[in-house]
């Protein structure tokens, strides 16, 4: 009796195995095909909100993955064809053109895309496409320091800005970024004088983010600084009340206008090459780079939009229209590594 007790519990058990197991299958297949999986270097409220709307208007899930763009990089050339990233977006050229060189992205087509990001913010073989732009600015101390003293970035090198100039270290792309810039517009001489020039100027030496320069300012440690422009958009409507003092006080300026203009970045996302929702992806990309997400990106995060359809929001008119770099932003990533060796020359810590 006992024997044929535990024969029936076992055939039950296996039914529900099976059972479970054709769930598990049907579920996977519903989900197949209608997801992307985004490894993403953007830790902001705004990109969330987008994803979800994404998710309502397409049906297509948004699995995300957060982490530093080193690390994630890193992170899919360890997982090498298992990967499940499909997408991998991140700040600055200079990262995206790391993606490209490491053999971590594919080409895309998409008209959509072509229509909406402006060929000079997109790579040329279509590994990658920048979906927001900031400026590097000069943020100054508006009672010691009058607009009309500033009017480039080789201006902060006079003596006159001994001991006054506050900016991040050279480990940080932004930075390696803008000097990679000079480079391309003047040549690895220039671009090095201008270094060494800066390095002699320091208040201090670098430390901490964007923000911590602009709050040594506000602290009397120096009296300009160059930051990106939406960290001084994030303070002026921070929660922080302490923030928002220290950006009042604050004025912005954006060099080289007379010259060769101020230099813009962006960040952006390319596809993975071995990405198995390939398609869903490059959707993700038109989603982010149509009217309606360039908009809020602009009003939320204070970026400015890739999308020439889409103006700036009011905060950033306010800070007036500027002159661009007229570089392919794909020399960013062609001149980092003499952008390191220089600051590295110079002393640039």
């Amino acid at each position: 009796m006992k024997k044929s007790l535990y024969l029936i519990l076992a055939l039950l058990l296996l039914v529900l195995a099976a059972c479970g197991n054709d769930d598990a299958a049907e579920q996977k297949e519903e989900t197949d095909g209608n997801e992307v999986n985004l490894y993403t270097a953007r830790h902001y409220d705004v990109d969330d909100e987008l994803y979800k709307k994404f998710e309502e208007e397409t049906g297509i899930k948004v699995n995300l993955i957060k982490g530093d763009a080193d690390e994630l990089l890193e992170r899919i050339k360890r997982e090498g064809d298992a990967t499940e990233a499909d997408l991998f977006l991140t700040a600055d050229a200079g990262r995206l053109y790391r993606a490209k060189e490491d053999d971590l992205l594919q080409s895309v087509t998409s008209d959509l895309l072509d229509e909406q990001i402006p060929e000079n913010y997109r790579d040329t073989d279509q590994m990658w496409y920048g979906l927001t732009k900031r400026a590097r600015v000069i943020v100054y101390n508006q009672d010691t320091v009058s607009p009309e003293e500033l009017s480039t970035y080789d201006a902060l090198t006079e003596d006159q800005w001994n001991g006054r100039v506050l900016i991040r270290s050279s480990e940080n792309i932004y930075n390696q970024s803008l000097l990679a810039s000079f480079i391309e517009i003047d040549g690895e001489e220039k671009a090095k004088e201008w270094a060494a020039g800066l390095v002699n100027n320091f208040a201090r030496d670098p430390e901490g983010g964007d923000r911590d320069q602009a709050k040594a300012i506000a602290a009397g440690v120096g009296d300009v600084a160059i930051m990106n422009s939406y960290y001084f958009g994030q303070m002026l409507n921070s929660e922080d009340a302490a923030e928002v003092e220290v950006a009042e006080g604050l004025g912005l300026y954006f060099p080289n206008q007379e010259t060769t203009g101020t230099h813009v970045n962006v960040s952006g996302a390319g596809v993975v090459k071995t990405a198995k929702n390939k398609e869903n992806a490059i959707k993700l990309l038109e989603f982010l780079s149509a009217p309606e997400a360039q908009g809020t990106f602009a009003e939320a995060n204070y970026e400015y939009p890739v999308n020439s359809a889409v103006e700036p929001s009011e905060l950033l008119k306010s800070w007036g229209e500027f002159k661009e770099q007229d570089i392919p932003l794909s020399s960013l990533g062609d001149n980092n590594a003499k952008s390191i060796l220089i600051f590295n020359e110079v002393g640039w810590k």
